[in-house]
C-alpha cells in the first residue's frame, strides 16, 4: 500500500494536469495494477529512480557567486536527469524486467525562454542518445529552481523537405500578438560527395504559437546565403516590417566571409525573405569573437537602448571557446550599435567547462520580470542549463562604465593604468609607484 500511495503522488508530481486528467489516471491505474507483479530488479531500480528524481526536482537552488554584474547559482536547473522517467523507461515490468532505459537522453541545453502568466517557461533542446534533438517545455514559478517538464515534448510540423535535426529555439513575444520560435533546421548537404557524411546545411526554421502547445509551422527563412544560423526576431515592428538578426556564413561551422551578426527586414513572417543584410556587430581579430559571433536571445528594451546578449567564439589549441558578451543598440535603429563593453560578460567556470563540447557557454533565452529583474538561461558545454540573475540597472551600469576593447596590448595597458591612477587618487595616496 505504501508503494501505491507513493507512486500515485509521484505520478501526480510529474504531471501538470489536474488529478482527474486522463493521462495521469492512465498511469495510476495501469502501473499500480502491475506493481505487485514487478520483478525484484525492476521494483528496486524503479523505487530508487523515483526517489532520486523526486529529490532532484524539489531541490532548492542557492546563490553561488556574484561579481556585481550577475549572480550565478549553485546547481544546473535542467539536465538529462530532469527528464521524466516515463520518457526514458518502459514502465511495464513484463516488458522491462530489469528497468532499463529504452530511449535515453544525453543532454538538455540551449533553451529559449519566455514569461507567461508569471511563470517562466523554457523551450529546451533535448538530445537523445541517437543524437537527434527535439524541443520540450519546462516551467518554474521561481525561475531559479524546481523546473518540471510538461507531459509531452513539442511536436514541430515538418515541411515537404524535412530537416534531419532541429535545435536552439529563440522565442520572441512579438507586438503582432504571436509568440515566434526561430530555430536551426539542419540537413545533410545534398551537394557533398557520398564519402562526406559530415557536411550539413543550416536553415532558419520558423514556428508560431499562442500557448507553446499548438505550433504552426511557417516556411523557412530565405536569404541570399546558403547557410543561416542563430536568427532572432526583433520584438517590435520596424516601419511596418519584421526585423531579424541573422548570422550569414559560408560553411556549416566556419563563418568564412560572414561578417558577424547581421540585420535584415522582411514584410511577412508567413513568407519570410531578406533581400539585403547589413552588419550589426562584426567579428574582430584577436578578440573573443574573432572566429564567429551570433545573437543570443531577442534584445531587451531599456530607456537607454536595446541590450543584446551574444556569443563570441575564438579558436584555441584545445578547440573553439564560446563565451557570452553584450552590446547595446539604438532605440530607434536597433541595427546600430552604440555601446560595446570589452571582453566577455560570462565565460565557462568550474564544472561548466566540461561536457559534450567542452569550454562552451551559449545562451538563446532570457526573461525580464517585473520590469527590472533579468533571468539569463545559459547552457554549459552543450550538456546542461544554468541560470544567472541580474537587473536592468546593473546591466546599464555595466554598459556605461566598462570600456570597450581598444584592440591593442599597449592600449589595454593604458586602460588599466588609468583605472589604477583613479583608484590611487581616490584613496588619497601620493606616490603611485610609477617612475617619473
Amino acid at each position: 500500500m505504501v508503494w501505491k500511495v507513493k507512486l500515485i503522488y509521484l505520478l501526480h508530481f510529474y504531471s501538470f494536469l489536474d488529478l482527474d486528467s486522463s493521462l495521469e489516471l492512465f498511469f495510476i491505474m495501469t502501473i499500480v495494477k502491475k506493481v505487485s507483479y514487478m520483478s525484484r530488479a525492476f521494483s528496486k531500480r524503479f523505487q530508487s529512480a523515483l526517489t532520486a528524481h523526486d529529490q532532484l526536482l524539489n531541490k532548492k537552488n542557492i546563490e553561488r557567486i556574484s561579481n556585481g554584474v550577475w549572480t550565478r547559482y549553485q546547481d544546473p536547473i535542467l539536465t538529462s536527469d530532469h527528464i521524466p522517467l516515463f520518457w526514458r523507461y518502459d514502465l511495464n515490468p513484463s516488458k522491462n524486467p530489469y528497468f532499463q532505459e529504452r530511449l535515453g537522453v544525453n543532454a538538455v541545453f540551449n533553451p529559449g525562454a519566455i514569461l507567461i502568466n508569471d511563470k517562466i517557461l523554457l523551450v529546451a533542446r533535448v538530445e537523445g542518445y541517437d543524437r537527434k534533438s527535439f524541443f520540450a517545455v519546462a516551467e518554474s514559478e521561481s525561475g531559479i529552481d524546481k523546473f518540471k517538464f510538461w507531459d509531452y515534448p513539442v511536436e514541430i510540423p515538418i515541411l515537404l523537405n524535412p530537416e534531419t535535426n532541429v535545435y536552439d529555439m529563440r522565442l520572441t513575444q512579438h507586438e503582432d500578438g504571436w509568440i515566434y520560435g526561430l530555430f536551426c533546421a539542419e540537413s545533410g548537404d545534398p551537394d557533398a560527395p557520398a564519402s562526406d557524411q559530415v557536411a550539413a546545411i543550416a536553415r532558419c526554421g520558423i514556428v508560431r504559437t499562442k500557448n507553446l502547445k499548438d505550433w504552426e509551422r511557417l516556411p523557412d527563412l530565405i536569404t541570399s546565403g546558403k547557410q543561416q544560423r542563430n536568427v532572432v526576431l526583433h520584438p517590435e515592428f520596424i516601419n511596418g516590417a519584421y526585423g531579424l538578426y541573422t548570422r550569414p556564413q559560408d560553411g556549416f561551422i566556419d563563418a568564412g566571409s560572414g561578417g558577424g551578426i547581421g540585420w535584415g527586414l522582411t514584410k511577412s513572417m508567413e513568407d519570410a525573405r531578406i533581400d539585403a543584410e547589413i552588419n550589426v556587430d562584426n567579428r574582430i581579430y584577436h578578440t573573443i569573437k574573432e572566429a564567429k559571433n551570433g545573437q543570443g536571445p531577442p534584445p531587451i528594451k531599456t530607456n537607454k537602448g536595446w541590450i543584446h546578449l551574444a556569443h563570441g567564439v575564438r579558436n584555441t589549441a584545445a578547440g573553439l571557446r564560446y563565451v557570452l558578451y553584450m552590446f547595446m543598440t539604438d532605440l530607434k535603429k536597433p541595427w546600430k550599435a552604440i555601446k560595446s563593453p570589452g571582453g566577455y560578460f560570462m565565460a565557462p567556470e568550474l564544472d561548466e567547462r566540461v561536457g559534450d563540447v567542452s569550454n562552451v557557454l551559449f545562451c538563446n533565452g532570457w526573461v525580464l520580470r517585473n520590469e527590472e529583474e533579468i533571468f539569463i538561461y545559459y547552457a554549459s558545454s552543450d550538456t546542461r542549463i544554468h541560470v544567472a540573475t541580474t537587473s536592468i540597472d546593473q546591466i546599464l551600469d555595466y554598459m556605461e562604465k566598462c570600456p570597450p576593447d581598444h584592440l591593442y596590448s599597449y592600449l589595454s595597458v593604458q586602460q588599466r593604468i588609468q583605472l589604477i591612477d583613479a583608484n590611487i587618487e581616490y584613496l588619497g595616496r601620493n606616490d603611485s609607484g610609477k617612475k617619473e
